[in-house]
């Protein structure tokens, strides 16, 4: 099969090739997948670079996301049979065998089937973001129905997907964006109300007409705290999915408002809330209630220069069209 590999962490243009490797077997609980799309998230490439820490086991097929159709699957596999149509999370974690490449061997826990409606595009869309954004919302619909959610960055792959899970579930939504370019977006996903964050007065706006949020979907904890203590109500809770650095917190403040802090990375989550996860995101696509992000193709022999696309955080989501390479 032709594939994208790195042998090494680097930079992408150094270290990602594409080879032809022998197709694999799937295993014992293993499923065969044949890609038609991959979807790149930041995780991706900052692995990829080695800034995660994770060294490949001689080679790695890289991207955890993506979307095909079953081609064989390993003996205990129930509930997914060849010809099956598919979206994989997570399929590159603790596997050498990611999705871009025209084969892919996953975990059958990380394959889901994909509806008739769903396009191959948002099936590659889904994984991390989706899944991630449906962790900080309290990984079940009842934890946000009939409640008022701030989704900060509403216009990124998590925000996208936290404003149409937190929408569908019955939630009021407010998302807070850079551009109106991105406000454009955030509103298509379904948001009630849209503000720019370099605009003055956002806290009055969101009160004015939210009231006090119960929730906030955090993609920039330190730089919007101030913005998010001036919000949340007594008992919130704010999940943030991106903090990076150090961080000083108003521990007085958070006790005193009894706020809690949830800190949520895809990886660490147990086989019981990322199970929760799935079903959320996966009945909400079945409603079609979840949309692609514009999509931003690329042939799977360009997956260096994918990847630094998604380096350079674009508007939109960055995919490789597998089939037909």
């Amino acid at each position: 099969m032709k594939a994208a590999v790195y042998r090494r962490p680097g930079p992408a243009d150094e270290v990602l090739e594409v080879v032809k490797l022998e197709r694999p077997e799937p295993g014992p609980g293993e499923v065969r997948v044949r890609m038609v799309t991959s979807g790149i998230n930041p995780t991706d490439w900052k692995t990829r670079a080695g800034l995660t820490g994770r060294m490949p086991d001689g080679f790695q097929v890289p991207h955890h996301d993506g979307a095909g159709v079953v081609d064989a699957v390993g003996s205990g596999v129930t509930g997914l049979t060849a010809g099956q149509r598919v979206w994989l999370y997570l399929a590159a974690f603790g596997n050498r065998y990611g999705t871009a490449a025209e084969y892919a061997i996953v975990p059958a826990a990380r394959v889901v089937p994909l509806p008739g409606h769903a396009s191959d595009d948002l099936g590659a869309c889904l994984g991390v973001p989706a899944l991630t954004a449906a962790h900080c919302l309290g990984g079940d619909p009842d934890a946000v129905k009939g409640r008022t959610v701030l989704v900060a960055g509403g216009a990124g792959a998590v925000g996208h997907y936290a404003i149409e899970l937190a929408k569908h579930a019955g939630a009021r939504v407010v998302a807070t964006v850079s551009s109106d370019d991105k406000r454009t977006l955030a509103e298509r996903a379904g948001a009630d109300l849209v503000v720019r964050y370099t605009d003055g007065d956002v806290a009055e706006r969101i009160r004015d007409f939210a009231g006090p949020v119960d929730r906030v979907v955090e993609v920039a904890f330190g730089a919007n705290l101030a913005l998010d203590m001036a919000v949340l109500r007594p008992g919130g809770t704010i999940a943030t999915y991106a903090a990076a650095g150090q961080l000083s917190l108003p521990v007085g403040e958070f006790m005193q408002a009894n706020i809690t802090l949830a800190f949520v990375l895809l990886y660490g989550l147990s086989a019981g809330q990322l199970s929760d996860a799935v079903r959320w995101t996966s009945a909400a696509l079945a409603a079609g209630a979840l949309s692609a992000l514009p999509v931003l193709a690329y042939p799977l022999d360009r997956v260096a220069a994918a990847q630094e696309r998604v380096a350079g955080q674009p508007v939109g989501k960055v995919v490789l069209r597998i089939a037909g390479n």
